[in-house]
């Protein structure tokens, strides 16, 4: 139980890794907000998990609808101790000049404005409350880019950096922020990454991550509790590669 008491809100946490945070939040003692387009699927996980679990739907790309849901959350949940942006979007690997615009608009705006609006909204809950801890679920393409990835490789970039400066300037308030850096899961985005699921192109992408496996979603929960909860009070700033080694 050691996130007993805590309230958090997991963007992204209908599925994939953002429903292993929050299976892993709500077993360690949280309260807990999905916050999620996919109502439907979030309902069902929540229904699953119990009475510490409420779900806001949210378009995390719109300021109206990301200020609209922070601020049924935090009514719900008297207060918001976790903030994790898990909410993200890839897509079909191709050559970087090829992209659509309106396809580079919809990563950023997903990948990269998302963090900024609920940093709007939240911090000033956190600010308030004279605590918080923000998790940036990021990429180790973010990291160690792979080709024909060139945009959503450069998204997660500019979350980790994202990360390192909120950290540095909220730190004064006791609000942590760090980052987790997983390579490819078993979620729904695994089929968006490799082009195509099949047995050759998993054996190639495992070849590269040097534990042998894909990250799971209850890779990422573990990460998750640690980072948000007390026991990491002096860590902040750091982009944690849960990687199997895939970046070294």
């Amino acid at each position: 139980m050691r996130l007993k008491g805590k309230r958090a809100v997991v963007t992204g946490g209908a599925s994939g890794f953002g429903e292993g945070i929050v299976r892993a939040l709500v077993t360690e003692g949280a309260q807990v907000v999905i916050a999620d387009l996919n109502s439907d699927g979030a309902s069902q996980l929540a229904r699953e998990l119990g009475d510490n679990v409420h779900v806001q739907a949210v378009d995390v790309s719109d300021g109206d609808s990301v200020a609209a849901m922070v601020a049924a959350s935090s009514d719900a949940l008297g207060g918001i101790d976790i903030l994790v942006n898990n909410a993200g979007i890839g897509y079909l690997p191709q050559a970087l000049e090829l992209l659509p615009e309106r396809e580079f608009d919809r990563i950023f705006a997903v990948n990269a404005r998302s963090v900024y609006l609920t940093a709007r909204h939240v911090v000033p809950i956190m600010k308030q409350q004279g605590a918080g801890a923000i998790l940036n679920v990021a990429s180790t393409g973010g990291v160690s880019p792979r080709p024909n990835l060139a945009w959503y490789n450069a998204s997660k970039g500019w979350m980790i950096t994202a990360t390192k400066a909120m950290a540095v300037e909220l730190a004064p308030s006791q609000i942590r922020v760090n980052a987790i850096n997983p390579v490819a899961g078993e979620t729904p985005l695994l089929a968006t990454f490799m082009g195509e699921d099949t047995p050759e192109i998993r054996e190639k992408f495992l070849a590269s991550i040097p534990l042998g496996r894909f990250s799971t979603p209850a890779d990422m929960g573990a990460a998750a509790v640690y980072l948000c909860s007390d026991e990491a009070a002096m860590v902040t700033g750091i982009a944690m590669e849960i990687d199997g080694g895939r970046c070294i």
